[in-house]
C-alpha cells in the first residue's frame, strides 16, 4: 500500500532507534532512505532498513556516534563519523563545505570512519540550494578488481555532482563506477531475478547471470568489456577517500551485505565550489543554460536528475508504495 513520506520517515527512524541508533542518526538516515525510495532508487531506499538494523544490532555500527570536525585548515576539513551510519556525518560535511566555500571560494571536506552513505548526489542538495557546484565521492567494501585483475579490491566507488541552474532544478549526476550499482544485484537476488551478463563475476572470476553468485564474487567496472577506464576511475576515488582522508580501503572493510563483520570505516569526500569566486554567478548561470539548450535540441535527451525529481514530486502527493509485510513489521 502507499504511505505518506512523513509517516515512512517516522517508521524507519523508529526501527533504527529500536536497533540502537541515537535520534540524530535515526532521523538523518530515515530521511535519506525515504528520499531514495521516493526517487525510484529502491536499491538505496527502504530495502536498506533491515541491513542497517542488523549492523546496529551486531555492532558493525556504533549507534551513539555523533559526527564531529576533527581537522580544519582553510577550506579543507575532516569529519569523524565515529563509526556510525554515514548520513548525519555527510550532512555535516556538506554544511561545513558550503560555509567554507563562501569564505574561500572552494572547500574539500572528508568524512572518515564512515559507513554506507546511500545516494551520494542527495547529500549535495544543500550545495545546490546555496547556488554552489558540488562534487561527491565515496568508496565501499571491495566489489571490483583492479584493471586486469580477478579478485575484488575496490568498492563500486560512486561519484556525483550537482550544478545549480537559474530558477530550475539543478543538474544532478550520480553513478557508480561498476557497470551497475551493487544494490541492483541485492534487489535482483531478493526478487529471484537473473541479471544480464556483463554486470558481475562469480567467486571463480567467471561471468554470471546469478545475482547471488555476483554478490559472492565481484562487480565488473564500468566499461570493463572494452577498456580499463572504469577501474582507473575507481582507483582515483579509492585513494581520494582513503589515503587522503583516512578511510579504510575497500578490501579492508567487510561487505555491507553480511550481518557479521567489522565496522567498515570507509570514507567520503565532498568538494563545494562557489561560481562567484571564478567566472562569476551570472556568467556561470548563463553558460550552463546555453549548454542545456543545446543538449535539449535532441528530443530524446533527458537531463540528469530530471526523472528522480519528477518521481519525488509525485511521491510527495501520492505517497510511496511499500510491501505490506514491511509495514506490518514496522508498525508492531
Amino acid at each position: 500500500m502507499k504511505v505518506a513520506i512523513t509517516e515512512l520517515q517516522t517508521l524507519v527512524a523508529d526501527q533504527l532507534r529500536r536497533a540502537g541508533a541515537n535520534q540524530l542518526m535515526a532521523d538523518s538516515t530515515a530521511r535519506s532512505l525515504v528520499l531514495a525510495e521516493a526517487q525510484g532508487l529502491s536499491s538505496h531506499g527502504l530495502s536498506r532498513v533491515a541491513q542497517y538494523v542488523s549492523h546496529l544490532r551486531n555492532g558493525r555500527v556504533y549507534g551513539e556516534a555523533i559526527p564531529t570536525v576533527l581537522n580544519r585548515k582553510g577550506g579543507a576539513l575532516l569529519i569523524d563519523a565515529e563509526e556510525g551510519l554515514a548520513f548525519a556525518a555527510c550532512e555535516l560535511a556538506v554544511r561545513e563545505a558550503v560555509e567554507a566555500a563562501k569564505q574561500f571560494g572552494v572547500a574539500l571536506v572528508g568524512v572518515a570512519r564512515s559507513h554506507h552513505c546511500g545516494v551520494v548526489v542527495d547529500h549535495l542538495s544543500a550545495a545546490a540550494e546555496a547556488g554552489m557546484v558540488g562534487l561527491g565521492f565515496a568508496n565501499s567494501p571491495a566489489a571490483m578488481p583492479a584493471a586486469g585483475g580477478r579478485h575484488a579490491i575496490f568498492g563500486t566507488n560512486p561519484i556525483a555532482a550537482v550544478f545549480p541552474r537559474r530558477d530550475k532544478s539543478p543538474l544532478a549526476i550520480d553513478l557508480s563506477l561498476s557497470e551497475v550499482a551493487r544494490g541492483k544485484l541485492m534487489v535482483a537476488a531478493k526478487e529471484g531475478r537473473s541479471i544480464p551478463l556483463g554486470w558481475a563475476l562469480d567467486a571463480q572470476g567467471q561471468p554470471t547471470t546469478d545475482p547471488k553468485a555476483g554478490l559472492e564474487g565481484s562487480m565488473l567496472p564500468l566499461g570493463a568489456a572494452s577498456s580499463p577506464k572504469g577501474a582507473m576511475l575507481a582507483l582515483i576515488v579509492e585513494l581520494l577517500v582513503t589515503a587522503l582522508i583516512g578511510g579504510k580501503f575497500g578490501f579492508e572493510a567487510s561487505s555491507f551485505f553480511v550481518d557479521e563483520g567489522n565496522r567498515p570505516g570507509i570514507g567520503q569526500a565532498f568538494i563545494v565550489i562557489d561560481p562567484g569566486a571564478l567566472a562569476g554567478n551570472d556568467q556561470y548561470l548563463d553558460r550552463i543554460e546555453v549548454l542545456v539548450s543545446e543538449m535539449l535540441v535532441d528530443e530524446s535527451v533527458r537531463l540528469p536528475g530530471a526523472r528522480r525529481e519528477a518521481l519525488k514530486l509525485q511521491a510527495q502527493t501520492q505517497g510511496i508504495e511499500v510491501p505490506d509485510a514491511w509495514l506490518e513489521a514496522w508498525r508492531t
